[in-house]
């Protein structure tokens, strides 16, 4: 072995050894880290700055972001697109720089989504204290902003000396391609230690090769599961975003196909069988449809393929009501498998589920049983229609007419993101996911600003593939900056924005539970104080021109099939603005099937707050603790 060194920067050293990094999955290479997203400071201009400009686009593209955050979004829908074979990296100066890093990171550690984030930091050697922008500490000097960010991350250090790199690196590799470990991880690399260089192996720069792993389950545990199934009279799967994550589409589809077993999909799962299979019934929840829901009331056994279980899939625990319902979780992660007490089968998505379908075989849920969730398939297919539907293409049309005409223009491998408002309720209940990458909501931690950015990433992932970023008034607010970078890297996404004067989801959900929609509008103050004044003269549409996009408006239902058409056949990013119908109450997307646990007033003035108590009550009665 050759002992010889190479003497570079850090940040030079840590530029060569990412560009080295690679993943395998069934003998299939991808890169790691495809390129870096960066905003420069004084931070790590001449660190980070100097050492990618130094390598060349050829071992490190670079990327240039208006947003800290937006970055870090930008790389998770990167990596959510490449099945977490690929990220990209991010970095950014000390101070505000590296504190926007923190909501992307824990949006990528919520969704078990894997990203490197290098944020600058203060001087290793304090030759400079306090510098512009550090955080003093009065008892701890090791202290910086960026510890704001270990909670959110699955790995963090701090790289007080160069050498300090090669452990800690490698370590940072491990966790970002483990598929049970992997989200956000942190390197945060003091200015001076950037700069500062050393005498490197060269070993430290080979190429390696990170093979992501396929656990199969243990023989014991696949016994009880088989067991499980077989006892079972109305068995029910949830997929979750693990059979994405883990490409277990095929396998999935192979197990209902031979055992008849229904499938009901959580936000992250959805796809996972194409929408017309004959065992797909759409979302399951509070969001989910009809057909999802009665069968989790009364199902005997719920098998959970890659899902977290959290509240909106289980109705805050009021959806499996059947006195004897048992659980089977298939999950890579174990602290997954053994939510709701569960039969745990501790292994990958893909591997679990052909060993499930093989030890099954001849087995099949009873005909009747079958045919009956046929029948509902079939019923909910028709509210699907009656919300898309459109009688008269000269109506200002309604969110769910919107979906309508963008389901009618998508081609099979159109991917439709989103992750916030009222949008994600409609999706899921109402979206006919064609492809299994096609379905992309962000809603383990549903961040407003999303959608955009990860759009970007998203396209930089998939070169060919029509992109579509669906927002809202209030998300578009919230972070329409990287429209700029779209438009400068010549990236053709689609942004469907939706003007409804306000926070529309949260104003129903104000609604709902006795606040009665305050401070959700965005309208003027009227003479009593409240935002019930007209609506604001904010013009969107004019935003998105300013900043570099092709703008289409559309006012009618006709207008809005045109212009997403043409949107799809663009070769720019451009922007499909409508304004809907938030009074007409028809056609719209039906309503909840399920109950959600938001917490209201138990004591109160309010007349609207009582009855909402009440109501609160009432449900909240059903809530179980499955043990």
């Amino acid at each position: 072995m050759s002992h010889s060194t190479i003497r570079l920067t850090a940040a030079q050293a840590l530029v060569r050894f990412l560009a080295a990094q690679y993943t395998e999955r069934d003998g299939v290479r991808h890169r790691l880290i495809a390129g870096t997203w960066g905003i420069f400071g004084h931070g790590n201009v001449a660190g980070l700055g100097q050492a990618l400009m130094e390598a060349g686009e050829d071992v490190m593209p670079y990327h240039q972001g208006r947003n800290e955050q937006a970055m870090v979004h930008a790389a998770v829908g990167y990596a959510r697109q490449r099945g977490r074979l690929s990220t990209q990296a991010v970095t950014t100066s000390i101070g505000p720089g590296a504190t926007n890093l923190v909501t992307g990171a824990a949006l990528a550690t919520v969704n078990r989504l894997p990203v490197l984030l290098l944020p600058g930091d203060y001087f290793a050697s304090h030759a400079a204290d306090p510098l512009l922008q550090q955080l003093e500490h009065p008892v701890e000097a090791d202290v910086s902003v960026n510890d704001t960010l270990r909670p959110v991350s699955r790995w963090f250090d701090r790289i007080t000396r160069p050498e300090a790199l090669i452990p800690s690196a490698l370590n940072a590799m491990r966790v970002l391609t483990d598929p049970a470990e992997t989200g956000a991880v942190t390197l945060a690399l003091p200015q001076d230690v950037q700069a500062e260089a050393f005498d490197w192996p060269e070993e430290f720069f080979a190429e390696r090769v990170w093979r992501v792993r396929r656990p199969a389950p243990d023989p014991a545990e696949l016994a009880d599961a088989v067991r499980a199934v077989r006892s079972a009279r109305r068995p029910l799967v949830v997929a979750g975003g693990g059979v994405h994550h883990s490409g277990a589409e095929d396998a999935l589809k192979a197990f209902a196909d031979a055992t008849g077993i229904p499938v009901a999909s959580t936000q992250a799962g959805k796809g996972s069988l194409r929408h017309d299979h004959p065992a797909d019934l759409g979302g399951i929840g509070h969001t989910g449809t009809a057909v999802s829901d009665d069968l989790a009331r009364t199902a005997d056994l719920v098998i959970g393929v890659g899902t977290r279980y959290t509240d909106f899939t289980t109705a805050s625990g009021t959806l499996f009501q059947n006195p004897e319902v048992r659980f089977v979780n298939l999950n890579v992660t174990a602290f997954d498998a053994h939510k709701l007490a569960a039969t745990t089968l501790v292994c990958d998505a893909r591997t679990g589920l052909t060993a499930l379908t093989e030890a099954l075989a001849g087995h099949r849920v009873d005909a009747a049983y079958e045919a009956g969730y046929r029948v509902g398939k079939e019923r909910w297919k028709r509210v699907v229609e009656a919300a898309f539907g459109a009688d008269d293409d000269s109506a200002v049309p309604t969110q769910s007419q919107v979906l309508g005409a963008l389901d009618a223009v998508v081609g099979d491998d159109d991917v439709v993101i989103n992750a916030a408002g009222s949008l994600p309720g409609d999706l899921h209940k109402l979206w006919r996911a064609r492809s299994p990458r096609q379905y992309h909501l962000e809603y383990g931690y549903s961040c407003m600003g999303y959608e955009i950015p990860a759009a970007i990433g998203v396209q930089q992932a998939a070169p060919d593939t029509p992109v579509w970023a669906l927002v809202g008034d209030g998300t578009y607010l919230m972070m329409p900056t990287e429209i700029v970078t779209a438009v400068q890297e010549g990236l053709p996404v689609n942004v469907v924005l939706v003007q409804n004067h306000g926070y529309a989801s949260i104003g129903g959900l104000s609604e709902s539970v006795g606040a009665e929609r305050y401070g959700t509008a965005y309208r003027y103050r009227a003479a009593d104080g409240s935002f019930t004044g007209a609506p604001l003269p904010v013009d969107l549409a004019a935003n998105a021109a300013s900043l570099g996009m092709e703008v289409l408006r559309a006012k009618t239902v006709g207008e809005l099939r045109g212009a997403l058409g043409a949107a799809r056949a663009s070769d720019r990013p451009t922007c499909v603005y409508v304004e809907t119908d938030v009074e007409r109450p028809t056609p719209a997307a039906p309503p909840a099937e399920a109950w959600w646990d938001v917490p209201v007033a138990e004591v109160a003035a309010r007349e609207p707050a009582v009855r909402a108590r009440a109501r609160y009550d009432r449900e909240a009665a059903a809530r179980r603790r499955h043990l």
